[in-house]
This record gives structure tokens, C-alpha cells and sequence, in this order.
């Protein structure tokens, strides 16, 4: 069986290697890859290929901290269909635990260990390949993309006891890359690559949480995930509302999730007489009513989970479909709220 990574995996590496200033290309072209691949993040690409890559590439620059840095670039959106559950869990343990029940939806060869030990937790991520591979930068981003999860769930100024590192140190003037992706200093030399936690922090509150978003978005995946035969209307329906708050909800990446072209997509959604554009349309109609009903969500969070990169593009678009801003539409909702006897926000 093919041991294959998401192009997403990927994600920050055109962007860091712009930063040194080193072209990227024959680098992609030694493992098979080109730039043009890397645009679709729901394709899929030997995992191999992305090892070597990032290693060749950190020998190009001399960057021993390259998978770090991508890091920096990576949201929870990277996980793709699941973030948006992974990310309303109400604690560290229930988010943890939906990203490795859904970790061969985001990488099949990385898998996630949590050991707890007392008052501490150690949380590891290793590569299970069939013929290992050098993979300190890989195992470095992976290691920052997780901590980069955890502190979506506790909050920006968490940090780790320690995290652990099998490698040396890169020297001193890489020390600010570690302080920025980990919120500590680590320790190099280790018996094992990992982050320790403190185990209460398992258990704290995800603030963030909504437990009616998550058993939305696990609703979504079920379907998706279902063998039952269903229209190709209602698949691409049921994507555009797991991709959209990571801004992935394009024909590329719904066609690319169910195995197929965008033309073969094309030609189903004709068929069915409907297009991509006019689903995107609705399901952005459905979800901005939902979330503007929600009053503990901002209005830029409603834009961003729609897909929109500013405020003001939904601002538009929300008064071009529904006649009014949506300040306005929210105002209105709580209005009527307000005139329902014993309602409380």
C-alpha cells in the first residue's frame, strides 16, 4: 500500500524557502514534485517525496530549523475537513483524541502517542514508514504544528514544561525560532522528540469551544465518510461545509477530497443541474444565518469561518444576498429573541 501525505503537509515551504532566497524548484523536481502541485493541499503525494524534500532543502540553506519555520506559517485549518471539529472540542484531551481518530484523513504515516506520567504528559508524534528515513525537519514541524494545536485550544500565552529534542542544537542564533514556535526553550540531546505537558492541562476548557459546531461538524464527517451511495450534489454540499473555515471550499479541493477531476466533478454537478458556484452560494447562506444567531461569535469570526479574507468582502456579500449587513441581521435576531418571554442570551 502507497504511503501517502496530503500536499498540505507541505504547507509554508514555497513561503520559507522565498525567505533564503534559494529556488525551490530543482528541489521539487529531484523528488518527483513541482510548484504547480503544491497548489491543491487535498492532493495526495508519497510521503517519502516530502521527507526528502524538506531535508535536501534545510542542507540547501543551511537552515537546520526549516521545518520550524514552516510551522510558523501553519494554522489549524491545515488539518483540512476535521479542524473545524478538532478545534470546538471542549477540552486538550477530546481535541487530541479526534486528531488521531481522524489522523488517516490527515497523515496515515504520522501518528500521535499521548502517554501520561503522573502530573506530566508526554506527547509524541513519530513516523512509521516502511523503510525509515532522516526526518529531523519533519519531525520538527510536525512537533510545531501540534504545539501550535494545543495552543489554539489553551490559549495563545500556554506553554509547554519542556519540549524534547533527539538532535543538537543548531546554535544559539537559531534559539529565538524555538522560543517563537514552542513558548520554551528545549532540550536537545533527548532520549526521545516530543513535548511535555502538565497533565491538568488536558482537562482545562477549550474557551473557544461550541459544542453545536462540533456536533455539526462530526455530523458532516459521518456523511462524508459514509459508504452510502448519495448524489454527487450532496457531497460536495456536505465538503463545502467542512472545508470553508479553512478556506479550502474550491472545486479543486472538493473534487480532489472525493478522488476525482474537477472535469468529471463538473460533468456530475451538470448533470444534476447545479454547479459548484451555486453550492458554495447556499452553503454560505445556511452557515451565515447559523453563526450569526450564535452571539458569542464575532462577526470577522463568522467572515473567516465563511471563507472570506476580510470583513468587508462579507460584508458585501452578506448585503448583496440577504438586502442588509450582516451587523444588522444580527441586531434583528436579537431583537426578536429579546421579544420571546424567559429568552436570555
Amino acid at each position: 500500500m502507497a504511503e501517502l501525505v496530503r500536499v498540505a503537509a507541505l504547507t509554508g515551504y514555497l513561503e520559507t524557502m522565498a525567505g533564503f532566497a534559494v529556488d525551490p524548484r530543482p528541489l521539487l523536481r529531484e523528488q518527483g514534485l513541482t510548484g504547480d502541485l503544491l497548489v491543491n493541499p487535498e492532493r495526495l503525494i508519497p510521503v517519502q517525496a516530502a521527507i526528502r524534500l524538506l531535508e535536501r532543502s534545510a542542507a540547501e540553506t543551511g537552515c537546520l530549523t526549516l521545518g520550524l519555520r514552516m510551522a510558523e506559517c501553519r494554522s489549524l485549518a491545515n488539518l483540512g475537513a476535521t479542524s473545524l471539529l478538532i478545534a470546538h472540542q471542549s477540552t486538550l484531551r477530546t481535541a487530541l483524541h479526534t486528531l488521531q481518530e481522524f489522523r488517516s484523513r490527515i497523515n496515515s504515516t504520522l501518528v500521535l502517542h499521548c502517554d501520561e506520567h503522573g502530573s506530566d504528559v508526554i506527547l509524541r508524534e513519530d513516523f512509521q514508514l516502511r523503510r525509515p528515513e532522516p526526518s529531523r525537519q519533519s519531525t520538527n514541524l510536525a512537533l510545531g504544528v501540534l504545539a501550535r494545536l494545543c495552543r489554539s485550544v489553551l490559549g495563545d500565552l500556554w506553554a509547554p514544561l519542556t519540549v524534547c529534542l533527539s538532535h543538537d542544537s543548531p546554535g544559539t542564533s537559531e534559539s529565538a525560532v524555538f522560543l517563537r514556535v514552542f513558548n520554551c526553550r528545549p532540550q536537545f540531546n533527548s532520549e526521545f522528540n516530543g513535548i511535555v505537558i502538565a497533565a491538568a492541562d488536558l482537562d482545562r476548557p477549550n474557551l473557544k469551544a461550541d459544542d453545536q459546531l462540533a456536533a455539526h461538524a462530526r455530523q458532516l464527517l459521518d456523511a462524508v465518510m459514509s459508504p452510502a451511495s448519495r448524489s454527487a450534489t450532496q457531497d460536495v454540499s456536505q465538503l463545502i461545509q467542512l472545508l470553508l473555515p479553512s478556506g479550502r471550499a474550491t472545486i479543486h479541493g472538493c473534487a480532489a477530497a472525493m478522488g476525482l477531476t474537477v472535469r468529471t466533478l463538473q460533468r456530475l454537478l451538470d448533470a444534476e443541474q447545479t454547479s459548484f458556484s451555486v453550492l458554495l452560494n447556499s452553503a454560505r447562506m445556511q452557515l451565515a444565518v447559523q453563526y450569526l444567531a450564535n452571539h458569542r461569535m464575532r462577526i470577522t469570526d463568522v467572515a473567516e469561518m465563511l471563507g472570506y479574507g476580510s470583513i468587508g468582502a462579507f460584508t458585501r456579500w452578506h448585503a448583496n444576498t440577504f438586502g442588509m449587513p450582516p451587523s444588522q441581521a444580527r441586531a434583528i435576531h436579537r431583537q426578536r429573541n429579546d421579544e420571546v418571554p424567559g429568552h436570555r442570551h
